[in-house]
């Protein structure tokens, strides 16, 4: 297959090195181009920004929102929830205000090289490799940047309503109509200075201690991190920070530059975390510099005759237009010209219709009236609070389907967007691509030259040249769009803001034109500019930190990156666990020696009453009676058999559809010993020697972030396949869902041995059974602890944690019970061949029938919570040995799969009642309005049903 940067690296020896030999990774990312830069010649092109390639809207939202959600899975909710970001003109700006989107409640700022009057420069800087290099910042609230927060407007009114509340807007969760697939994991890093945090600019000089609201800083790639460090070294200057997150599609940097960054943020005592999709390294041939340049130059002029068909603007004069675009030949101005439709929030006559001619442009293109919400910016260039996303939603449809109706029939469509007006025309791709059957494309112009070559192992097969169009501040130039003509578009919507909906955009040779050159159907679609309120009366600065002159100490130069602290291998036993070494690598950090164990009764009375989450602390062990250890032998004896065909039938299943190689990712620790089984299966059965892992997944608190970093080093994310022991009401199945959000490239589905809530696609049965697993804690579990995630014990760069009880090894089965399963494979053996054929070729897809049995108990017994009710044997003994129970429903005629269930129950005091319709063999109910002491569901007796 070609590769879009193949004619580049042919002529330059320029390469693209991925970070573990992932060169395919960066290639499926990026291709190459070259362009006249005095700073670098070459040019990376990246497949999902949606700038120079034109993407489906739906890949390039969803890119940005996925590193948005992992950049939340990295602080936590209560971090993410007081983060700003600021994206990068003009590439990142709708990068970034995805991100933002991903984050779920963060306001969004971008730089911007457009200066609007009346709006106070909050700051500046520099780009050095940037063709157009001078960044401003312009929040409409001047203390966006200073105060971490930035949820409502100026003077705390929300921006959308005006209401004065303390309350931000709802945001609706957005997903992209097209997976994303991951090409690199993430990465993120810890630079700490070991001392602590120490602002670089000491409280009594900068007027503020460092604040706990996390900046988040995102370009399209990293090169250098000149830009990065510039724009933080300011920023920090004026307000400290404890922490900053750095988001790109793309880490590039030179090991010195990683290390560069990393001295920078132990300099500033800040941590700067890193989040990229893929990383890894340009390599540069000696003089690469001058051969592009002058390639560049062999190239424009072998081109330049009349059979050149790569730069396809039309030299269309037959009506007098010169090549300057007017048509006199002389520059537009600059200072004066007439009021345009749209601007200030005045609308077409015409929902849409033909332009008026007065408006100069060609009678073939369409005004398309948007109705954009009042009080909504167009961008981030002001600030884009929760508020505004939220009024947005709610418009996106009817926007969309007024385009849909004036494009027709049209079947290949392409959204082009405007310099740094990307988010707009992005999110209304997306809608666009919900709303109709059309193939539709998204793209934006840029002021970025690039030299275009047709052929197909080049990133730039075409560019359209036209004037700018919105009123530059530098003057006028020429603007681009690339990979347009020739693309085979029957229709283009033009998405422009209202400043750029000037004569030069109407012009003869200006964009829509241009447009109408290549494709049958042109339609305008104009935003309306933004105009900033004037800022309310805040509460008055230090005059040690004035805002307004933040931009004298940005910097002229910015960098770009971080490299990944270094996780600890796995944990493996017999120095943790009692599983042999090959049997499982634990992905936690060992917490044997922390007292974590508290009295049942008191963990309940904590977690009921809101004081304490349930993976905070661990239950005391329970120490099974020399009755309950027979039974679970007994029970062992008996259905051995039934769990190794279980066992064999999910594990051929994965062989079969999910990898031929796959990686087992228990999650610890019920599916520790399933996953330590199928690994044997596979051992057993087909040789085949497979990587098996536990890790750590909360309810409420998602699965371990650094967990799967390391996973994605190690492993390819779509060989992963998750492993629990067996559903009940599904909840972890949702929590894995959600929290594997963030993380593109992992299979968010569970292999489980029983599935008896109907959950999953890929189980070993679905009855509802004894797995004596389920009987025991640690102790037939490799001697581990449930897990542990707690702030003062598991930092942000850390595993979660887990305790290694060795001083129960004289009651450990843990070996017995894989060995006594393992001993009846070959008897299954053909049972299992029998169930594959059959579960292959079957309707597997999830019922949730256990999730809607739940929710009715729940209600029938008073409960109204449905994480009180436990559906399952696994989970009713879970509910036993955990917890405390309230009473236990069984399934009536229930036979031995329900012996220790009873014998637990008896000794507990705990009612049992036979139920009819029960689609489980048994439910644990746990004791809703819990105090110690009480008994009941109203704290204070039972009341039997």
């Amino acid at each position: 297959m070609v590769w879009s940067g193949d004619w580049v690296a042919e002529r330059l020896g320029v390469r693209l090195v991925g970070d573990g030999g992932r060169e395919g990774e960066l290639r499926e990312l990026l291709g190459l181009a070259l362009r006249r830069n005095p700073r670098r010649a070459h040019l990376l092109v990246s497949n999902v920004l949606g700038k120079h390639v034109p993407q489906l809207p739906s890949v390039v939202y969803g890119t940005g929102l996925a590193l948005g959600h992992r950049v939340r899975g990295l602080l936590g909710d209560e971090e993410a929830d007081s983060a700003v970001v600021l994206g990068y003109a003009e590439t990142a700006t709708g990068l970034g205000h995805a991100v933002a989107d991903g984050l779920g409640t963060a306001p969004y700022l971008h730089s911007t090289r457009r200066p609007v009057p009346g709006v106070a420069r909050a700051g500046g800087f520099e780009e050095s490799h940037s063709h157009a290099t001078s960044h401003l910042l312009l929040p409409e609230d001047p203390t966006l940047l200073t105060a971490g927060t930035g949820r409502t407007g100026p003077g705390g009114e929300d921006p959308v309503s005006g209401a004065n509340g303390s309350g931000t807007a709802s945001v609706r969760s957005v997903s992209p109509a097209a997976s994303v697939r991951s090409v690199s994991p993430a990465a993120s890093a810890r630079f700490a200075s070991p001392t602590g945090l120490v602002p670089s600019v000491p409280p009594a000089a900068s007027g503020a201690s460092p604040s706990a609201a996390p900046l988040v800083l995102v370009d399209d790639e990293f090169s250098t991190g000149n830009t990065v460090l510039n724009t933080i070294r300011a920023l920090h200057e004026l307000c400290p920070r404890e922490r900053y997150v750095v988001v790109a599609l793309a880490d590039l940097r030179s090991p010195a530059d990683r290390e560069r960054l990393a001295g920078f943020a132990e300099e500033i005592g800040a941590r700067v975390d890193l989040v990229a999709r893929v990383s890894g390294t340009v390599v540069l041939p000696d003089g690469v510099l001058a051969k592009g340049q002058a390639l560049v130059a062999a190239e424009e002029a072998r081109t330049s005759g009349p059979t050149h068909t790569a730069d396809a603007s039309p030299s269309r004069t037959g009506n007098g237009a010169s090549p300057s675009g007017t048509a006199d030949g002389a520059s537009p101005s600059r200072h004066s010209r007439p009021s345009r439709p749209g601007e200030d929030g005045a609308t077409s006559r015409t929902a849409y219709g033909p332009v008026p001619s007065g408006a100069g442009v060609a009678a073939s293109a369409v005004r398309v009236e948007l109705a954009w919400p009042a009080g909504t910016p167009d961008g981030g260039r002001h600030g884009f609070t929760p508020a505004h996303r939220a009024a947005l939603e709610d418009a996106l449809p009817d926007m969309a389907a007024r385009v849909a109706d004036a494009l027709g029939d049209a079947r290949r469509v392409l959204v082009l967007g405007s310099e740094e007006l990307m988010y707009a025309p992005l999110r209304l791709g997306t809608a666009l691509e919900a709303r109709t059957d059309a193939e539709v494309r998204y793209s934006t112009t840029t002021r970025s030259p690039v030299l275009a070559v047709d052929d197909p192992g080049y990133a730039i097969r075409s560019r359209l040249v036209f004037p700018a169009h919105d009123d530059p501040a530098d003057g006028p130039g020429d603007r681009y769009a690339y990979n347009v003509a020739g693309a085979g578009f029957d229709a283009v919507v033009a998405v422009v803001d209202s400043t750029a909906d000037t004569p030069e955009l109407h012009a003869p040779e200006g964009l829509l034109a241009q447009l109408a050159a290549h494709t049958d159907r042109v339609l305008l679609a104009v935003v309306p500019s933004y105009v900033p309120r004037p800022a309310a009366p805040s509460t008055p600065r230090s005059a040690a930190s004035p805002a307004e002159n933040v931009s004298e100490r940005l910097p002229e130069h910015l960098p770009e990156r971080q490299e990944p602290p270094v996780l600890p291998e796995p944990l493996r036993g017999p120095a943790f666990s009692s599983y042999a070494p090959q049997d499982v690598g634990w992905l936690l950090q060992d917490l044997s020696d922390t007292e974590l164990e508290a009295p049942t009764e008191e963990r309940e009375e904590a977690i009921q009453g809101g004081g304490a989450h349930y993976a905070e602390s661990l239950p005391v062990e329970y120490q099974p009676t020399p009755r309950y250890q027979a039974l679970f032998k007994a029970a062992l004896d008996t259905s051995a058999a039934r769990v190794a065909r279980a066992v064999g039938t999910v594990t051929e299943t994965v062989l079969a559809e999910r990898s031929p190689r796959p990686v087992l990712v228990s999650l610890a620790r019920a599916g520790t010993p399933v996953g330590v089984l199928m690994r044997r299966w596979a051992r057993h059965r087909h040789g085949l020697d497979l990587p098996h892992y536990a890790v750590s997944i909360v309810r409420g608190r998602g699965i371990d972030a650094n967990a799967l970093r390391w996973l994605a080093a190690h492993h390819d994310p779509a060989d992963v396949v998750f492993v629990d022991g067996w559903t009940g009401k599904g909840a972890i199945t949702r929590e894995l869902a959600a929290a594997l959000a963030g993380f593109p490239g992992f299979d968010p589905e569970i292999a489980v041995l029983a599935d008896p809530g109907g959950c999953v696609r890929t189980y070993g049965t679905r009855e509802d059974f004894l797995i004596p697993s389920a009987c025991l804690n640690s102790t037939v579990s490799g001697l581990i602890s449930r897990t542990v995630l707690r702030s003062d014990l598991v930092g942000p760069d850390d595993f979660h944690g887990a305790k290694f009880y060795r001083d129960l090894a004289g009651s450990d089965v843990s070996g017995h019970f894989l060995d006594t399963v393992a001993a009846r494979f070959d008897e299954v053996a053909d049972t299992v061949d029998t169930d594959v054929k059959e579960l292959l070729s079957a309707d597997r897809a999830p019922t949730w029938e256990g999730w809607a049995a739940v929710e009715r108990i729940s209600e029938e017994y008073g409960i109204h919570d449905v994480n009180l009710v436990k559906p399952g044997v696994g989970e009713t003994t879970r509910v036993l040995l955990r917890r405390v129970p309230w009473k236990i429903l069984a399934q009536r005629g229930a036979g031995a799969d329900l012996d220790h269930i009873r014998m637990l129950a008896g000794e507990r005091g705990v009612p049992l009642e036979e139920v009819d319709g029960l689609p489980y063999t048994c439910v644990g109910l746990i004791h809703p309005h819990y105090t110690r002491g009480a008994t009941g569901a109203d704290g204070r007796a039972v009341a039997a049903k």
